[in-house]
């Protein structure tokens, strides 16, 4: 069986705030198509690892590379307009600007890189469609669920197509029920679209339902 590309090489990533080593010498990768969780105690370091390999912070040491390129040798600016073109990003807390209605509040990373506003608009309402919530896209965030928020979240982060998206405790605010849909939008967007996850969680039923699952303690994968 042919093997999916390589999207993202992450090589010995060290990282240490004040005295505290967070990261101790961490490998990562991730292939296309890919549905990997990390998980772990808190302070095990999974959130650092996250952000360090979507361009977010910066390593003391080591490498990320994302579709062959070394992150580490961009510039801020070159950095942040891949960050909007390559990569998707879903929190724990939405971060929904509350005074946009759903569809503003997807279109944000097409506005960002200037891209056509009938083709932004049309894409915006395709992802809020695939997402169930066609129904919602002139609603603003406070009139929607918890459950409704992030799968608003979740078309945002898809609307420039990415390679890759980059999920912290995504459903760390949610209970089971919507906990468990998210889950399977997430793997229904994986089967379809062939879309590529990285998600930190402390979801053992997610983290099962995943390609792989990596385990953090003290900043190392075990």
């Amino acid at each position: 069986m042919e093997q999916s590309p390589k999207l993202l090489v992450a090589k010995d990533l060290w990282k240490q705030y004040g005295p505290v080593a967070v990261l101790k010498g961490v490998s990562l990768e991730v292939s296309k198509g890919e549905l990997v969780s990390i998980v772990g105690p808190s302070g095990a370091g999974k959130s650092t690892l996250l952000y360090i390999v979507s361009s977010l912070e910066k390593a003391d040491q080591g490498q990320v590379i994302f579709e062959g390129q070394d992150i580490a040798q961009l510039s801020n600016t070159a950095v942040a307009k891949y960050r909007n073109q390559k990569m998707g990003f879903v929190f724990q807390f939405h971060h929904l600007l509350p005074e946009f209605t759903a569809l503003e509040n997807v279109s944000i990373p097409g506005w960002i890189a200037k891209m056509p506003k009938k083709q932004i608009d049309q894409k915006a309402k395709e992802l809020l469609d695939l997402m169930g919530l066609a129904d919602k896209i002139d609603k603003k965030p406070h009139s929607l669920s918890g459950g409704e928020q992030q799968r608003v979240a979740v078309a945002r982060a898809l609307l420039n197509s990415p390679a890759l998206i980059f999920a912290d405790e995504p459903t760390g605010n949610l209970d089971s029920e919507n906990a468990n849909a998210l889950h399977h939008l997430f793997i229904k967007l994986r089967n379809e679209l062939n879309q590529s996850f990285l998600i930190v969680t402390h979801n053992e039923a997610l983290a099962a339902m995943s390609n792989r699952s990596l385990t953090m303690k003290d900043g190392k994968f075990i």
